[in-house]
Protein backbone atom coordinates (compact mmCIF):
# COMPACT_ATOMS: atom_id res chain seq x y z
CA UNK A 1 0.00 0.00 0.00
CA UNK A 2 1.74 3.37 -1.32
CA UNK A 3 1.66 6.51 0.94
CA UNK A 4 -1.35 8.32 -0.78
CA UNK A 5 -3.56 5.44 -0.03
CA UNK A 6 -2.05 5.37 3.78
CA UNK A 7 -3.02 8.90 3.90
CA UNK A 8 -6.30 8.40 2.48
CA UNK A 9 -6.97 5.45 4.99
CA UNK A 10 -6.29 8.03 7.50
CA UNK A 11 -8.42 10.36 6.57
CA UNK A 12 -10.84 7.74 6.70
CA UNK A 13 -10.62 6.80 10.34
CA UNK A 14 -10.89 10.15 11.35
CA UNK A 15 -13.57 11.32 9.48
CA UNK A 16 -16.51 9.40 10.40
CA UNK A 17 -19.35 11.52 12.21
CA UNK A 18 -20.71 8.34 14.07
CA UNK A 19 -19.47 4.28 13.58
CA UNK A 20 -20.86 3.48 10.29
CA UNK A 21 -23.46 0.43 11.16
CA UNK A 22 -22.16 -2.69 9.80
CA UNK A 23 -25.25 -3.74 8.05
CA UNK A 24 -25.13 -0.81 5.52
CA UNK A 25 -21.25 -0.84 4.85
CA UNK A 26 -17.92 -2.91 5.69
CA UNK A 27 -14.57 -2.20 5.56
CA UNK A 28 -13.74 -4.87 2.84
CA UNK A 29 -16.59 -2.40 0.63
CA UNK A 30 -14.76 0.56 1.59
CA UNK A 31 -11.21 -0.98 0.80
CA UNK A 32 -12.62 -2.33 -2.59
CA UNK A 33 -14.11 1.20 -3.86
CA UNK A 34 -11.04 2.92 -2.90
CA UNK A 35 -8.80 0.35 -4.99
CA UNK A 36 -11.43 0.46 -7.54
CA UNK A 37 -11.40 4.65 -7.89
CA UNK A 38 -7.59 5.15 -7.41
CA UNK A 39 -6.81 2.74 -10.21
CA UNK A 40 -8.84 5.67 -12.38
CA UNK A 41 -11.95 3.41 -13.36
CA UNK A 42 -14.17 6.33 -12.76
CA UNK A 43 -12.39 8.96 -13.92
CA UNK A 44 -10.18 11.68 -11.92
CA UNK A 45 -12.41 11.38 -8.39
CA UNK A 46 -11.17 14.31 -6.33
CA UNK A 47 -13.58 12.89 -3.65
CA UNK A 48 -16.45 10.94 -2.61
CA UNK A 49 -18.35 10.63 0.82
CA UNK A 50 -21.32 7.84 1.47
CA UNK A 51 -23.87 9.39 4.51
CA UNK A 52 -26.99 6.99 5.28
CA UNK A 53 -29.56 8.14 8.12
CA UNK A 54 -27.01 11.02 9.46
CA UNK A 55 -24.19 8.25 9.52
CA UNK A 56 -20.89 9.04 7.31
CA UNK A 57 -20.32 5.38 6.12
CA UNK A 58 -17.42 6.23 3.34
CA UNK A 59 -15.11 9.57 2.99
CA UNK A 60 -12.25 9.81 0.99
CA UNK A 61 -10.38 12.10 -0.57
CA UNK A 62 -8.23 11.92 -3.94
CA UNK A 63 -5.85 14.01 -6.23
CA UNK A 64 -4.00 15.93 -2.93
CA UNK A 65 -7.80 17.22 -2.52
CA UNK A 66 -8.61 16.98 1.56
CA UNK A 67 -11.65 17.71 4.03
CA UNK A 68 -11.05 21.49 3.26
CA UNK A 69 -10.96 21.68 -0.28
CA UNK A 70 -13.67 23.54 -1.96
CA UNK A 71 -14.55 21.51 -4.75
CA UNK A 72 -16.11 23.70 -7.98
CA UNK A 73 -18.78 21.19 -9.25
CA UNK A 74 -20.33 23.87 -11.65
CA UNK A 75 -23.82 23.27 -12.46
CA UNK A 76 -24.77 21.63 -9.42
CA UNK A 77 -24.32 24.98 -7.83
CA UNK A 78 -27.78 25.45 -9.97
CA UNK A 79 -30.06 23.51 -7.37
CA UNK A 80 -28.98 26.04 -4.44
CA UNK A 81 -30.41 28.14 -6.46
CA UNK A 82 -33.76 26.22 -6.35
CA UNK A 83 -33.17 25.84 -2.80
CA UNK A 84 -32.39 29.85 -2.26
CA UNK A 85 -35.89 30.53 -4.05
CA UNK A 86 -37.89 28.46 -1.60
CA UNK A 87 -36.24 30.01 0.91
CA UNK A 88 -37.17 33.43 -0.72
CA UNK A 89 -40.94 32.60 -0.84
CA UNK A 90 -40.61 31.19 3.01
CA UNK A 91 -39.74 33.92 3.83
CA UNK A 92 -42.06 36.27 2.10
CA UNK A 93 -40.10 38.16 0.28
CA UNK A 94 -41.57 36.27 -2.90
CA UNK A 95 -45.22 35.60 -3.36
CA UNK A 96 -45.02 32.08 -5.43
CA UNK A 97 -43.23 30.11 -8.09
CA UNK A 98 -46.02 31.94 -10.57
CA UNK A 99 -44.89 35.52 -10.42
CA UNK A 100 -43.69 36.70 -13.88
CA UNK A 101 -39.50 36.84 -14.23
CA UNK A 102 -39.48 39.97 -15.87
CA UNK A 103 -41.93 41.69 -12.98
CA UNK A 104 -38.51 41.92 -10.88
CA UNK A 105 -36.82 44.14 -13.32
CA UNK A 106 -38.59 46.83 -14.36
CA UNK A 107 -35.08 48.95 -14.59
CA UNK A 108 -34.45 46.35 -18.13
CA UNK A 109 -37.73 47.17 -20.11
CA UNK A 110 -38.35 47.34 -22.84
CA UNK A 111 -36.78 44.12 -23.63
CA UNK A 112 -35.41 43.47 -27.41
CA UNK A 113 -37.51 40.88 -29.03
CA UNK A 114 -40.33 42.16 -27.68
CA UNK A 115 -43.43 39.35 -27.23
CA UNK A 116 -46.11 39.56 -24.45
CA UNK A 117 -45.46 36.01 -24.03
CA UNK A 118 -42.31 36.97 -22.70
CA UNK A 119 -43.79 38.36 -19.32
CA UNK A 120 -45.76 35.25 -18.96
CA UNK A 121 -42.46 33.54 -18.38
CA UNK A 122 -42.67 32.33 -14.47
CA UNK A 123 -40.41 31.17 -12.02
CA UNK A 124 -41.57 28.01 -12.05
CA UNK A 125 -41.13 27.84 -16.03
CA UNK A 126 -37.28 28.95 -15.22
CA UNK A 127 -36.92 26.46 -12.05
CA UNK A 128 -37.59 23.48 -14.56
CA UNK A 129 -35.55 24.61 -17.82
CA UNK A 130 -39.46 25.35 -19.71
CA UNK A 131 -39.65 28.57 -20.28
CA UNK A 132 -40.33 29.50 -24.11
CA UNK A 133 -37.15 31.87 -24.35
CA UNK A 134 -35.04 30.35 -26.92
CA UNK A 135 -32.20 29.57 -24.88
CA UNK A 136 -30.34 26.08 -25.22
CA UNK A 137 -27.02 25.16 -24.05
CA UNK A 138 -27.00 21.72 -26.00
CA UNK A 139 -27.05 23.79 -28.91
CA UNK A 140 -24.59 25.30 -30.05
CA UNK A 141 -26.27 27.52 -32.56
CA UNK A 142 -29.02 28.90 -29.81
CA UNK A 143 -28.76 32.60 -29.15
CA UNK A 144 -29.30 31.89 -25.41
CA UNK A 145 -26.40 29.45 -25.22
CA UNK A 146 -24.34 29.98 -22.11
CA UNK A 147 -21.21 30.56 -24.34
CA UNK A 148 -22.75 33.65 -26.11
CA UNK A 149 -24.19 34.91 -22.26
CA UNK A 150 -20.60 34.98 -20.94
CA UNK A 151 -19.31 37.25 -24.02
CA UNK A 152 -21.50 40.61 -22.75
CA UNK A 153 -21.91 42.65 -19.20
CA UNK A 154 -25.00 42.08 -18.09
CA UNK A 155 -26.04 38.69 -18.29
CA UNK A 156 -29.97 39.24 -17.02
CA UNK A 157 -30.78 41.95 -19.88
CA UNK A 158 -29.07 39.01 -22.18
CA UNK A 159 -31.45 36.60 -20.38
CA UNK A 160 -34.71 38.83 -20.93
CA UNK A 161 -33.89 40.14 -23.92
CA UNK A 162 -33.90 36.48 -25.63
CA UNK A 163 -36.45 36.30 -28.58
CA UNK A 164 -39.49 33.58 -27.70
CA UNK A 165 -38.25 29.97 -29.56
CA UNK A 166 -39.76 28.22 -32.25
CA UNK A 167 -40.01 24.44 -32.45
CA UNK A 168 -39.40 22.46 -36.03
CA UNK A 169 -41.88 19.56 -36.92
CA UNK A 170 -39.62 17.20 -35.80
CA UNK A 171 -39.42 18.49 -31.83
CA UNK A 172 -41.42 17.86 -29.09
CA UNK A 173 -43.96 21.17 -28.47
CA UNK A 174 -44.89 21.77 -24.82
CA UNK A 175 -48.34 19.60 -25.71
CA UNK A 176 -46.86 16.84 -26.58
CA UNK A 177 -44.78 16.31 -22.86
CA UNK A 178 -46.92 14.50 -20.50
CA UNK A 179 -46.20 17.35 -18.56
CA UNK A 180 -46.97 19.91 -20.57
CA UNK A 181 -43.68 21.07 -20.82
CA UNK A 182 -41.04 21.53 -23.38
CA UNK A 183 -37.22 20.67 -21.27
CA UNK A 184 -34.95 23.06 -22.48
CA UNK A 185 -31.54 23.28 -20.30
CA UNK A 186 -30.75 27.21 -19.88
CA UNK A 187 -27.75 28.36 -17.80
CA UNK A 188 -28.75 31.77 -18.59
CA UNK A 189 -32.31 31.68 -16.71
CA UNK A 190 -31.01 30.18 -13.82
CA UNK A 191 -28.64 32.87 -13.51
CA UNK A 192 -31.66 35.35 -13.72
CA UNK A 193 -33.38 33.68 -11.17
CA UNK A 194 -30.37 34.17 -8.50
CA UNK A 195 -30.74 37.63 -9.80
CA UNK A 196 -34.44 37.57 -8.92
CA UNK A 197 -34.00 36.25 -5.22
CA UNK A 198 -30.64 39.02 -4.89
CA UNK A 199 -33.82 41.71 -5.87
CA UNK A 200 -36.03 40.08 -3.73
CA UNK A 201 -33.76 39.93 -0.25
CA UNK A 202 -32.67 43.36 -1.39
CA UNK A 203 -29.02 42.74 -0.65
CA UNK A 204 -26.19 40.43 -2.76
CA UNK A 205 -27.35 36.71 -3.39
CA UNK A 206 -24.06 34.90 -1.49
CA UNK A 207 -25.25 37.04 1.42
CA UNK A 208 -28.71 35.75 1.37
CA UNK A 209 -27.39 32.06 0.70
CA UNK A 210 -24.80 32.66 3.90
CA UNK A 211 -27.61 34.07 6.14
CA UNK A 212 -30.53 32.14 5.11
CA UNK A 213 -28.92 28.30 4.18
CA UNK A 214 -25.33 28.04 5.01
CA UNK A 215 -24.93 29.71 8.29
CA UNK A 216 -27.88 27.16 9.66
CA UNK A 217 -26.23 23.97 8.50
CA UNK A 218 -22.94 25.28 9.96
CA UNK A 219 -21.59 26.00 6.69
CA UNK A 220 -18.69 28.72 6.59
CA UNK A 221 -16.76 28.35 3.64
CA UNK A 222 -18.11 29.29 0.07
CA UNK A 223 -16.62 30.67 -2.92
CA UNK A 224 -18.97 32.50 -5.86
CA UNK A 225 -17.83 32.90 -9.12
CA UNK A 226 -18.88 36.20 -9.84
CA UNK A 227 -19.68 37.90 -13.19
CA UNK A 228 -17.91 41.48 -13.94
CA UNK A 229 -20.89 43.38 -12.45
CA UNK A 230 -20.07 41.66 -9.72
CA UNK A 231 -22.60 39.85 -9.26
CA UNK A 232 -22.76 36.11 -7.44
CA UNK A 233 -23.23 33.69 -10.07
CA UNK A 234 -26.20 31.29 -9.27
CA UNK A 235 -26.04 28.84 -12.18
CA UNK A 236 -22.64 27.04 -11.57
CA UNK A 237 -18.94 27.40 -9.78
CA UNK A 238 -19.46 27.52 -6.39
CA UNK A 239 -17.20 26.32 -4.27
CA UNK A 240 -18.18 24.14 -1.33
CA UNK A 241 -16.27 21.14 0.64
CA UNK A 242 -17.44 18.01 0.22
CA UNK A 243 -19.14 17.59 3.61
CA UNK A 244 -21.03 21.03 3.07
CA UNK A 245 -22.10 19.52 -0.32
CA UNK A 246 -23.58 16.27 2.15
CA UNK A 247 -25.26 18.85 4.41
CA UNK A 248 -27.40 20.08 1.39
CA UNK A 249 -28.44 17.04 0.24
CA UNK A 250 -29.85 15.99 3.61
CA UNK A 251 -32.16 18.39 3.46
CA UNK A 252 -33.65 16.54 0.65
CA UNK A 253 -34.01 13.51 2.70
CA UNK A 254 -35.24 14.79 6.23
CA UNK A 255 -37.80 17.29 4.91
CA UNK A 256 -35.99 20.31 5.02
CA UNK A 257 -34.39 19.79 7.84
CA UNK A 258 -31.35 20.25 9.69
CA UNK A 259 -30.40 18.94 13.05
CA UNK A 260 -33.74 19.21 14.23
CA UNK A 261 -34.02 22.87 12.58
CA UNK A 262 -36.62 23.68 9.60
CA UNK A 263 -34.49 25.15 6.93
CA UNK A 264 -36.20 24.77 3.93
CA UNK A 265 -40.08 24.09 4.31
CA UNK A 266 -40.93 20.39 3.77
CA UNK A 267 -43.84 21.54 0.85
CA UNK A 268 -40.74 23.06 -0.82
CA UNK A 269 -38.45 20.18 -0.59
CA UNK A 270 -41.77 17.74 -1.68
CA UNK A 271 -42.09 20.06 -4.65
CA UNK A 272 -38.84 20.15 -5.39
CA UNK A 273 -38.37 16.64 -5.98
CA UNK A 274 -41.50 15.71 -8.07
CA UNK A 275 -41.26 15.69 -11.65
CA UNK A 276 -42.31 18.54 -13.88
CA UNK A 277 -40.86 17.76 -17.37
CA UNK A 278 -38.87 15.14 -19.11
CA UNK A 279 -35.51 15.95 -19.63
CA UNK A 280 -35.39 13.18 -22.35
CA UNK A 281 -35.84 9.27 -22.11
CA UNK A 282 -35.15 7.85 -19.10
CA UNK A 283 -34.51 11.05 -16.92
CA UNK A 284 -36.38 13.93 -15.60
CA UNK A 285 -36.14 17.45 -14.03
CA UNK A 286 -37.51 18.78 -10.56
CA UNK A 287 -36.65 22.16 -9.66
CA UNK A 288 -33.41 22.19 -10.81
CA UNK A 289 -32.76 18.65 -9.85
CA UNK A 290 -32.04 15.56 -11.97
CA UNK A 291 -34.03 12.50 -12.02
CA UNK A 292 -33.40 8.98 -13.17
CA UNK A 293 -33.56 5.38 -12.34
CA UNK A 294 -30.33 3.09 -11.36
CA UNK A 295 -30.78 -0.46 -11.40
CA UNK A 296 -30.17 -2.61 -8.41
CA UNK A 297 -29.97 -6.21 -8.61
CA UNK A 298 -33.09 -6.14 -10.34
CA UNK A 299 -34.50 -3.27 -8.37
CA UNK A 300 -35.29 0.30 -9.59
CA UNK A 301 -34.23 3.24 -7.39
CA UNK A 302 -34.93 7.18 -8.54
CA UNK A 303 -32.25 8.75 -7.78
CA UNK A 304 -32.07 12.53 -7.32
CA UNK A 305 -29.04 14.47 -7.80
CA UNK A 306 -27.58 18.41 -8.50
CA UNK A 307 -25.37 17.13 -11.59
CA UNK A 308 -22.09 19.54 -13.22
CA UNK A 309 -19.52 19.50 -15.78
CA UNK A 310 -16.68 16.84 -15.11
CA UNK A 311 -19.17 14.53 -13.48
CA UNK A 312 -19.68 16.13 -10.31
CA UNK A 313 -23.28 14.78 -8.46
CA UNK A 314 -24.63 14.83 -5.51
CA UNK A 315 -27.55 12.51 -5.20
CA UNK A 316 -30.24 12.21 -2.47
CA UNK A 317 -32.58 9.18 -1.86
CA UNK A 318 -34.62 10.21 0.69
CA UNK A 319 -36.26 6.44 0.48
CA UNK A 320 -32.96 5.21 1.12
CA UNK A 321 -32.07 8.44 3.80
CA UNK A 322 -29.06 8.15 1.74
CA UNK A 323 -27.05 11.26 0.37
CA UNK A 324 -23.85 10.59 -1.77
CA UNK A 325 -21.20 13.48 -2.85
CA UNK A 326 -19.37 12.51 -5.98
CA UNK A 327 -16.43 15.94 -7.10
CA UNK A 328 -14.65 15.08 -9.97
CA UNK A 329 -12.51 17.06 -12.69
CA UNK A 330 -13.08 15.82 -15.91
CA UNK A 331 -14.65 19.25 -17.23
CA UNK A 332 -15.50 18.19 -20.68
CA UNK A 333 -14.52 14.80 -21.29
CA UNK A 334 -16.73 12.89 -23.07
CA UNK A 335 -17.91 10.26 -20.76
CA UNK A 336 -17.47 11.98 -17.46
CA UNK A 337 -20.72 11.29 -16.17
CA UNK A 338 -21.95 8.09 -17.43
CA UNK A 339 -18.42 7.10 -15.60
CA UNK A 340 -19.79 9.06 -12.48
CA UNK A 341 -23.03 6.96 -13.09
CA UNK A 342 -21.32 3.91 -12.95
CA UNK A 343 -19.61 4.59 -9.54
CA UNK A 344 -22.76 5.54 -7.96
CA UNK A 345 -24.80 2.07 -9.09
CA UNK A 346 -21.79 -0.39 -9.02
CA UNK A 347 -19.46 0.95 -6.70
CA UNK A 348 -21.88 2.70 -3.94
CA UNK A 349 -25.47 1.41 -4.58
CA UNK A 350 -24.83 -2.39 -5.23
CA UNK A 351 -22.86 -2.78 -2.11
CA UNK A 352 -25.00 -0.73 0.18
CA UNK A 353 -28.68 -1.84 -1.08
CA UNK A 354 -30.05 -5.42 -1.29
CA UNK A 355 -31.56 -6.11 -4.04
Amino acid sequence: MNKTICALSLVLAFSLTKPAAAADWSAQDGAALTAEITKGDFGTVTSLLVSRRGTILYEQYFGGADAGTLHNTRSATKTVAGMLMGAAIADGLIASVNEPVTSFFPDLLPLKNPDPRKHEITIEDILTMSSMLECNDSNRYSRGNEERMYLVENWVRFTLDLPIKGFAPWEERPEGNQYGRSFSYCTAGVHTLGQLVARASSGGLDDYAQKRLFAPLGIEKAEWQRTSLDRAVAAGGLGLSTRSFMKLGQLFTNKGTYAGKQVLPADWVEKSLQTHVIAREGVEYGYLIWKSPAEVDGREIMTNYMSGNGGNRIVFIPEEDLVIVLTKTDYNKRGAHAASEKLITDGVLKRLIPG
